[in-house]
Formats: structure tokens, sequence, C-alpha cells
């Protein structure tokens, strides 16, 4: 599921933006702009070293080779000034000619594919998983008939489990969502009191140190507006241009919210009929969707694509971690709602099938009807040599406890997942002091490795970037790591590829903030203790993996031309 997460935490009154406000237009930031990229022995920022992994690769005399990821996803704007060059084209398929040219059973899918829509539309807004669980088991398991309930619980004890599971949280959430919706339309009202209180002066913490609020209204205003003096994207706008950010932001919030308390957790509202006409409980049905692969929002999906491969273009200095080396396969899987597992089960094939070698997953849930179908699929990839890469989730929860699937883990008391090609990313800041997203998931067992994931530049649909912030950010920048080990070391395995990115992470000692947890340190909540550096992990590799098998591979050779003479 998509999420925006600057509305709930500036409602709360919780920056979800560096501790202090950016002096510079964020905008123009071009370091700000590039941070996740930097060197942390040189900068003391947890960047992923970019730039130093790409020379010493060079420096060993590798050749890279493209390599596809399959980012599955919202949609992605294929033809984005910054992405276009570094969009996968299927060598196999005519464009346009309305025939399946190599037989995939997918129709014109040039860049990809979409598992959401049909010839009558494409599906923007679905409903939540829990919500499609209180649909489909409320009367099976609290019908009219309470002999029967107990017949139905007793014999499907795992789906009333799922039920009671997807209730409790159905029943928070929607609650929630309303009232959210209530508060964000309260604050798009005062945003007017809020341009009066700037009397015509910049939105800066100086100015509203100054502010004096006459009525309760006023407080009020003043009180989100302090609030939003973290975001570095408000920070130093004139109150005309403060208004019309604020306006924006509300839009934004104002159809999230109303989404949530409307539709997503409406058990009457079911758009998937009309438009797919799929059967949701046949896993068997696999080719059905279409070629539409921006969709009717590709916000989340583009933003991922950069992070992952984009190109400077323009004025434009952002540039993704494997720019130099990967395509981007766009496999649109996730609504605004949640994703269903037959969607992603067939992206995942969809995706193996046709050459993608790394798979970016920024999306999750609490309940999954379909995990084991959509674990066959990972074991499908697994078979096939391919990397998997999930986002942790955002839900600032310990992932054991409050599981996000889809998960490697089949039990979360599991000692060890039961694939060795999947990675599971948690959320980083530039802030050396605060590493931890206050978002993001975490764990020391099921999360593997944490990556930036907060005030990311990236791309964003009609040509345009964006600062986003989620783990769902974090996952497509391990992505794109792997993507320049397997690029110049094609021979590497999934697991190998974990292993150097693990073992070589920036590890920190500094407080973790969980909630309830006082004395976690970063280095504990997850299995690397740290942050990935792409240099570090391409001289492990490289060490451990590249040149070991190239020293077996001719060892093997003189054996063999022993035991011929």
């Amino acid at each position: 599921m998509k999420k925006l997460f600057i509305a709930t935490y500036f409602l709360l009154g919780i920056g979800v933006f560096a501790q202090e406000a950016s002096v510079q237009d964020p905008l123009k930031d071009k370091d700000l702009m590039t941070w996740y990229h930097k060197d942390f022995a040189s900068s003391k920022v947890y960047g992923v070293n970019t730039d130093n992994a790409y020379k010493y690769l060079e420096s060993k005399g590798l050749k890279p080779k493209s390599v596809v990821v399959a980012v599955l996803d919202s949609g992605v704007e294929v033809d984005h000034p910054g992405l276009k060059n570094n969009m996968w084209k299927n060598p196999n398929e005519v464009p346009n000619n309305g025939k399946d040219d190599d037989g995939n059973g997918y129709i014109d899918d040039v860049y990809g594919w979409n598992f959401m829509g049909s010839a009558k539309g494409d599906i923007d807004v679905d409903n939540m998983e829990v919500t499609r669980m209180v649909k489909k088991y409320k009367s099976v398991f609290e019908g009219e008939n309470s002999a029967e309930n107990k017949a139905n619980q007793a014999k499907m004890p795992e789906e009333f489990a799922m039920y009671m599971q997807s209730k409790e949280i159905f029943n928070k959430k929607s609650i929630e969502a309303r009232q959210q919706y209530q508060s964000i339309q309260m604050v798009n009202q005062f945003i007017p009191v809020m341009v009066k209180l700037l009397n015509g002066k910049p939105f800066t913490q100086e100015t509203l140190s100054a502010i004096k609020p006459a009525t309760q209204q006023e407080a009020i205003a003043l009180n989100v507006m302090g609030n939003m003096v973290n975001d570095p994207e408000a920070v130093g706008k004139s109150p005309e241009d403060f208004q019309k950010y604020m306006e924006e932001e509300m839009k934004t919030y104002l159809d999230y919210y109303g989404q949530q308390a409307t539709q997503q957790y409406n058990l009457d509202f079911d758009p998937r009929a009309e438009l797919v006409g799929d059967n949701y409980d046949d896993y068997t049905e696999k080719h059905y969707g279409n070629n539409n692969y921006e969709g009717p929002d590709a916000g989340h999906g583009t933003h991922v694509a950069g992070i992952i491969a984009g190109l400077p273009q323009g004025e434009e200095v952002q540039y993704g971690v494997a720019h130099k080396v990967a395509k981007i396969m766009a496999v649109r899987t996730v609504p605004n709602g949640d994703e269903r597992d037959k969607d992603v089960a067939n992206s995942i094939r969809y995706a193996v099938d046709n050459g993608a070698k790394i798979l970016n997953m920024s999306f999750g849930k609490p309940v999954s009807p379909g995990k084991k179908v959509v674990w066959d699929a990972f074991r499908y990839a697994e078979k096939k040599g391919v990397l998997l890469v999930k986002a942790a989730g955002n839900d600032n929860e310990d992932i054991q406890n409050s599981v996000h699937y889809p998960t490697n883990f089949k039990d979360p008391a599991d000692d060890k997942p039961f694939l060795k090609n999947m990675i599971v990313v948690g959320a980083s800041t530039k802030d050396a002091e605060t590493l931890r997203a206050g978002f993001s998931n975490f764990n020391s067992k099921m999360v593997d490795v944490f990556a930036p994931g907060q005030q990311i530049y990236s791309t964003v649909p009609d040509a345009k970037y964006k600062y986003e912030q989620g783990t769902s950010m974090a996952s497509p920048v391990v992505a794109g790591a792997a993507a320049v080990l397997l690029a110049y070391m094609p021979e590497l395995k999934p697991e190998q590829i974990i292993e150097a990115l693990v073992k070589t992470s920036n590890k920190s000692t500094v407080d973790a903030a969980l909630p309830g947890d006082l004395k976690a340190t970063f280095d504990t909540i997850s299995r690397a203790g740290g942050v990935i550096d792409v240099r570090k992990a391409a001289e492990y590799a490289y060490t451990h993996f590249y040149t070991s098998s190239k020293t077996a591979t001719s060892k093997t050779k003189k054996q063999g031309r022993k035991a011929i003479k």
C-alpha cells in the first residue's frame, strides 16, 4: 500500500524532516538533492557511497552489462526525461500492433505490464485487504446462525484468525481515517488565517516566534505552522507561495484521507469487478490487464524508478544509484490501497520470465490471504536467480510482532527466512544522530539493512521531481546498489549480493528511538546494524565472490587439462 507520512506527523507535531530547517531552498539545494549518494567516511552523512563504488569497480577493469530491474509499483511514467533512456524495452514485441508478438500472453508489453486494468480502464483506488477480508468472511463467521458460525470457525481456523485480525484493524483504521479526514479539512480551512498571521513576512521560525495569536483560531493555525517549520520545502516561502504550497499539500492529503474514509475502508466499494473483471480468488488466472504502464497515478512508482536509474537531464542533478547500468521494467501492481496477492504473484512471474534480475517491491500490508501463492512466486524467482528487494514498511513497528506481508518468513518465530534471495530494507535519514526514520519498521532478524529513505529527491510524473520519504524510497536505493554489483559481476548470486550489502554496512550505535524502548541502539534493529555502503559492498563481493570464482574456474580448467593428458 502506498502511504503518505507527512500528514500524520504534521498533525501530530512530529517532524519527519530534518531537525533544523534547511537554509537554502530545497528545490535549489543540489547537495540535498543528492545526499543519499554521499560517502560516510568523508562526509559523516550516511549516504551509500555511490560514485566511489563505480570508481572501484572500474579500477578493476570490469566492464558492466545492463541489469533489468523490475519496479512492481503503482506505474511508471516511461517517457519522463529523467527515465526514458533507462527504460527496458521488450526486444521481441512490436509496439502498438495489437499482437502478442513474443507469445508470452501479453499484447504490446513493450515496457512491462499493468495487472490492474483492462480495455474498460484502470484501477486507481482499491480497498484495503482488511476491508476485503471483513466483507468476505463476516457472514461466514458472524452470520445470523450462531451454530453455523461456530462450525465454520472450527472448520476454517486460519481464515477465522485472519478475519478477526482484519476486523480489529478495519474497525480501528476506518475510524482513524474519518478522524484524519476531518482534521485535514479543518487545517485546510485555516490556511487563510495562516497567511494573515505571516503579515507579509516569509515563513520562517523567526517570523513565527514573533506572532502573538489573538483568537483560538489563530492559536490553532500557529500551532500547525509550528509543526510545518521543519518542512524544508515550506521554509522561506513568501505568504503567497506558502498559501499555494499549503493548498497543494492539503489537496493531496484530502484526496488521500478522503479515499480512505469513503472508499478503502468501505465494505461496498469494489471497482475491480467492473474494471478488471477477473475472478479475485482464482490465482491460476495470469493473462489479464493491459499495457498502460503509467496508470491513473504513477507518482509512487515513478519516484521509485528514478531512485534506481534516474539520469541527470537539463538543470536536474538527480541520478539513481544504478543510473549507469540499470534498465527499468514497469510492472503495475499497486493501487491507491492494498495490492492483491494475485497481482503480486503474477507480477513477479512476469518480471522474471521477461528477464528482470532484480525486483523492487515497495509495498506491504498486515494480512495476506494469498500468501502461499506469493511464496510460490518467490520460490520461482529464487530458482531463476532473481533478487527480491522489499520495503520493511512504514508503521514504526517491530515486524516480528506486526508482520508486513509479503514476507520471507513462513513464521515470525522461525530462526531464518525460507528464501535466500530476498532482502528487506528499513529507512534511514541524513542525520547521523537521528538515524532511523521515525516511520520505519524494524527488527534485528527480519529487517536486513537500512538505506536512505527520508528527503529523497527523485522523478515524479509530468516530467517533474519531488522529495518523498518512506521505506518505499529506501528499498530502491538497495535495488540500485544490487544492480551496480550485478552489472559488473554478473555471476553473483542473490545471496552473495545480500551478504555483501549486509556485512559491509556502516554501523551506528545512536539511539534507535523505538516506541517503548529507550535503550535500543541503531545497530540492534536490523541484521546489518547499519546503512548500506555500495563501495564497501563492491569490494567485498569482488574479493570474496568474483576473484574466488575466477580462481576456482581456473583450477577446474587446469585439472581438466591434466585429466586429458
